[in-house]
């Protein structure tokens, strides 16, 4: 009877521990890699190293994306119709730094703007089933430490 309380009474916690980890079923999240890092997608906002949000005002926008109409005309292309992944490509280790994408916007964060045309400071292509432009800007935002380009930003 003791060991069936002890081990009620230890249930609670280890499913706590469970979600403060955020591996209680995990599942894919949008990750690039770049060299021996890679830059991923948190799946709970206080794991991040970074935190980026989007916002519909140019002005506002620390960061600008431009969604490019082909691959040729991008600086990043995430397109994953080819089959399947390479297996390994984006493992998470200890270089992985993690971006989640905030509701809000923070005055210490990268504010991402995204459009069409005008001046940017990186251009993505996504046609993915993975990934959405939303995760492909914050990824590469993030993997740049969520700086703008040095060319673009010396314009």
């Amino acid at each position: 009877m003791l060991r069936f309380k002890i081990l009620a009474s230890a249930l609670p916690l280890i499913v706590a521990a469970a979600f403060a980890r955020g591996e209680l079923l995990p599942g894919p999240r949008p990750c690039i890699s770049i060299g021996e890092a890679s830059v991923q997608i948190a799946e709970l906002p206080w794991q991040a190293q970074l935190h980026v949000s989007f916002t519909s005002d140019p002005r506002a926008a620390t960061v600008r994306v431009q969604i490019a109409d082909s691959a040729d005309a991008a600086d990043f292309a995430v397109v994953d119709d080819a089959g399947s992944a390479e297996a390994g490509a984006c493992e998470a280790n200890a270089a992985t730094q993690l971006v989640a994408i905030s509701a809000a916007r923070s005055v210490s964060a990268p504010a991402i703007y995204l459009s069409h045309d005008g001046p940017a400071d990186y251009r993505i292509f996504v046609r993915s089933k993975t990934f959405s432009v939303r995760d492909a800007a914050a990824l590469i935002v993030g993997a740049n430490g969520g700086h703008r380009r040095l060319q673009a930003a010396s314009l």
